[in-house]
C-alpha cells in the first residue's frame, strides 16, 4: 500500500489521503457546499489548481470567491488565456506571446498575420470568448520536456513562444495549460478548473496599442489588448463606473476648466501655475504652514544646487544618480559607489530630495542633547530625471516642491514623535477632506545600507509607535509590505482614498539612522559624549503638485470654500445693476472673500453654466430689484435653486464659511 499523505487544514486538524489526491477530492469530503465553492487551494503558502494532486505532506487552504485577492488573480489569468484563445480562432495564423493579469485587469500581446488589430475588432473577440467560457471547457495543466515544447511551438509557427522556450533555463519545469482538447498556452498557473468558472458578464476588452516584444523598441511590433476583469458583472459596472468618474475628475479636463495650470514641452515635467492656480497653490502652503509652526517646526531654506561630493557622500550618487539632473550633465562613466574623480570639485546636481542640506544645517554649531528633539521644515523645490513615458499631468513631474520635513531626535523621543506625526497627518487629511486612509509598513530592501540590527531596531520602532497611536489596526488597513523600504530606512507609508475609491500613497515618515552616520551629525549627549541622532525623514502631502492634482479629483474641482481661487462671482441680469454689482464685490472682498464680477453683455443663464464649468463655489446673481433692495440671489455649486440675502447677510455668511478648518 502506498505511504499516505498528511494534510494540515487551517482549522488544525489533519488528513491523511493517498497519493493522487488533489484538493478538490479533500473539498469534496469535508462537503458538497464547500467542494462547488473552492476554485483553487493553497498548498504550504503557494497558490495552485484545485485539481492538481498533491505531491506530499503539506498544509493546505482552500480558495473560494470570498477570498477575492486571490479569485481576481486566478480570474484575470484565465481571461487572459481565454482572450488568446479567442483572437487565435478568429485570425487563424496570430502568434501568440505573453498575457499577464494586472492591477485591475489583463492584457495579452499578439503578433498578428496580416494586420494589426484595432479597437473595431474588440466586439467581435469579446462574443467569442463569452462563447469559450460557456462552453465549460476544462482547463488542465500538463508539464513538457523542453524539446517537445520547442518543436511544438516551432511547427506551428509561433516563433515567439519557442524563442523564449528555449531561453528558459535548462532543467526547469515546463508547464502547459490545455483548453479543452484543442488550444494551449505555456504556463506556470495556476488556473480555475474550467473556463464555465468565469462569469461571462464579469470582463470587457477596453483597447488596443502597439508594444515590442520583450518592451524593447529593436524587436517586432506587436498588438497589445487590454481588457478588464472582474468576479461577477456588479464588480465590472462598479469599475466603469469609476473609470467614468476618474475621466470626468481628471485633473488635467478640470484644470484647464477652471484655468489653474497648463503643461507645455518647452518645460516637459514643469508646470506653469496660473493665477487662479497658484492661490489654490497658496492657500495649501499657508495651511500647512500654519500646521506646522504650531507643532513645533522651524522652517528653513536651502540650495537647490550642490557639490557632488556631498552627494557621494550621503549615498545618492551611487543609488540615485540616474534620476539626478547634473551641472554640467557630461560626465565620466563610472559605476556604482564609485568615488567622483578628483579635479571635478565643480561637478554639482540640482537637489533630488532636502535631507542632505538639513542635515548640513544641523551640523552648525554644537547641539546637546537638551536641544533635541529639532524638527526642520522646509518646502523645498527639488528635480528628479524622471523617464519622459512616466510624466503624468502634474501628478508626476520633474520639479516639484515637497513638503518636506526632518525631526532630529534621540532614541527615547522616537515613539513619542512618530505617534504626535501620525495624530498631525491625521488631522490635516480631514481638515483636506480625506476621512479614510491605510497605513502601511515598508521593510529593508534587498539593496541597502546599514546593519541588520540597524533595520530591526528602525522597523520595530515604527511598528511600535503605529500601535502606541491606536492605528495599527485593520480599521486603518495595517499591512507591512517586504521588500519596500528605502535604501536608508524603512517607512511608513500614509495611502489616501479618494472620493471615488482610488487609493493613494502620499505621506512618509522614514526613521534613519544611516544619513546622520554618512554625514557625521551629532549631538552631545548627558553623558558628554557625541551620539547620532535619529533623523525621522517625513511629509504628509508629498508634493504640492501631486497632491494638488489629487485634491482635484477628489473633489471634482469643488473645492471647500477656504480653498477655491475664486470663492464668488457677483454677476448682473442687466447693465443696470453694474454699478450696484461692483459695490457688491468690494462689501465682498472687504470681508476677506476672492471675489470677481461679471458685467458682460450675457444672458444669465449662459453666465450661470460658465461659472458652473468653472467650478464657483457662490454665483451672487443682481439686477434692478436687487440693486433696489440691497440684495443678492445667492446659488450655490450643485444645490437647487437660490436663495435671498442681504449684501450684509451674504458678506457675513461666506466670510464664515471660507475660514480655514484650523483656524475655527
Amino acid at each position: 500500500m502506498s505511504q499516505m499523505f498528511r494534510i494540515t487544514l487551517p482549522d488544525g486538524s489533519v488528513r491523511e489521503v493517498a497519493p493522487g489526491t488533489t484538493p478538490g477530492d479533500i473539498a469534496a469530503a469535508i462537503g458538497p457546499g464547500l467542494a462547488k465553492a473552492a476554485i483553487a487551494a493553497k498548498v504550504d503558502g503557494e497558490l495552485r489548481d484545485i485539481n492538481r494532486p498533491l505531491e506530499g505532506d503539506a498544509s493546505l487552504a482552500l480558495v473560494t470567491g470570498r477570498d477575492e485577492a486571490d479569485a481576481l488573480e486566478l480570474a484575470r489569468h484565465d481571461f487572459a488565456h481565454i482572450l488568446a484563445e479567442a483572437v487565435q480562432s478568429l485570425f487563424p495564423g496570430t502568434q501568440i506571446t505573453f498575457g499577464p493579469s494586472t492591477e485591475d485587469g489583463f492584457y495579452y500581446d499578439f503578433a498578428p498575420k496580416d494586420r494589426a488589430f484595432t479597437d473595431e475588432d474588440l466586439p467581435a473577440i469579446e462574443e467569442r470568448m463569452r462563447a469559450i467560457i460557456r462552453a465549460d471547457k476544462p482547463l488542465k495543466r500538463e508539464v513538457w520536456s523542453r524539446e517537445d515544447l520547442i518543436a511544438r511551438w516551432q511547427a506551428e509557427g509561433e516563433t515567439f513562444k519557442a524563442e523564449w522556450a528555449a531561453e528558459l533555463p535548462e532543467g526547469e519545469e515546463l508547464t502547459v495549460y490545455r483548453s479543452g482538447g484543442d488550444w494551449l498556452d505555456m504556463c506556470r498557473g495556476p488556473h480555475l478548473a474550467s473556463t464555465g468558472k468565469l462569469d461571462p458578464q464579469a470582463f470587457k476588452l477596453m483597447r488596443v496599442s502597439g508594444a515590442y516584444w520583450r518592451g524593447d523598441q529593436k524587436n517586432a511590433m506587436l498588438s497589445r489588448i487590454y481588457g478588464t476583469g472582474w468576479l461577477n458583472k456588479k464588480q465590472l459596472d462598479q469599475h466603469l463606473f469609476r473609470l467614468e468618474e476618474a475621466a470626468k475628475r481628471d485633473h488635467r479636463k478640470i484644470g484647464a476648466e477652471m484655468d489653474l495650470f497648463h503643461l507645455q514641452a518647452e518645460a516637459q515635467g514643469s508646470v506653469f501655475w496660473h493665477p487662479k492656480g497658484y492661490i489654490l497653490w497658496r492657500q495649501l502652503e499657508a495651511y500647512m504652514r500654519r500646521r506646522l509652526d504650531a507643532n513645533g517646526y522651524a522652517e528653513v531654506k536651502t540650495p537647490q544646487l550642490m557639490d557632488a561630493r556631498q552627494w557621494e557622500q550621503s549615498g545618492h550618487w551611487g543609488k540615485y544618480r540616474e534620476n539626478m539632473f547634473v551641472v554640467p550633465d557630461e560626465i565620466p562613466s563610472v559605476e556604482d559607489e564609485a568615488p567622483i574623480l578628483s579635479g571635478d570639485a565643480e561637478l554639482m546636481a540640482l537637489k533630488p530630495m532636502n535631507c542632505p542640506a538639513h542635515v548640513l544645517i544641523f551640523r552648525q554649531g554644537i547641539k546637546s542633547y537638551r536641544d533635541l528633539p529639532i524638527r526642520m521644515a522646509e518646502f523645498g523645490c527639488c528635480h528628479r530625471n524622471e523617464p519622459h513615458g512616466a510624466l503624468h499631468g502634474i501628478m508626476r513631474v520633474r520639479q516639484f516642491t515637497q513638503d518636506d520635513a526632518h525631526i532630529f531626535c534621540r532614541q527615547d523621543q522616537l515613539i513619542e514623535e512618530i505617534r504626535d506625526f501620525c495624530d498631525l497627518l491625521d488631522s490635516v487629511y480631514k481638515d483636506l477632506g480625506f476621512d479614510s486612509y491605510a497605513i502601511k509598513l515598508a521593510l529593508r530592501p534587498e539593496k541597502r545600507f546599514g546593519s541588520e540590527a540597524m533595520w530591526d531596531r528602525a522597523e520595530q520602532i515604527l511598528r511600535d509607535a503605529v500601535e502606541a497611536s491606536g492605528r495599527a489596526t485593520e480599521a486603518y488597513g495595517w499591512e507591512e509590505l517586504p521588500g519596500e523600504g528605502a535604501f536608508y530606512a524603512p517607512k511608513l507609508e500614509f495611502h489616501l482614498t479618494d472620493a471615488i475609491g482610488r487609493t493613494w500613497q502620499v505621506g512618509t515618515i522614514q526613521a534613519d539612522t544611516v544619513l546622520p552616520e554618512r554625514l557625521d551629525a551629532s549631538y552631545v549627549g548627558e553623558d558628554g559624549n557625541r551620539h547620532r541622532p535619529v533623523m525621522l525623514h517625513r511629509a504628509i502631502l508629498g508634493t504640492f503638485e501631486r497632491f494638488i492634482g489629487i485634491l482635484i479629483e477628489h473633489h471634482a474641482g469643488r473645492f471647500p470654500l477656504w480653498l477655491s481661487p475664486v470663492q464668488a462671482v457677483v454677476a448682473t441680469i442687466v447693465s443696470d445693476a453694474n454699478d450696484y454689482a461692483e459695490q457688491a464685490a468690494k462689501t465682498l472682498a472687504a470681508a476677506g472673500l476672492r471675489v470677481e464680477t461679471d458685467l458682460r453683455n450675457e444672458k444669465i443663464n449662459y453666465k450661470v453654466r460658465e461659472h458652473s464649468l468653472a467650478k464657483v463655489p457662490h454665483l451672487l446673481v443682481v439686477g434692478k430689484r436687487e440693486a433696489e433692495e440691497g440684495t443678492v440671489a445667492v446659488r450655490t455649486l450643485g444645490v437647487e435653486g437660490q436663495k435671498i440675502l442681504t449684501l450684509d447677510e451674504a458678506a457675513a455668511w461666506l466670510k464664515g464659511e471660507a475660514v480655514p478648518p484650523d483656524l475655527r
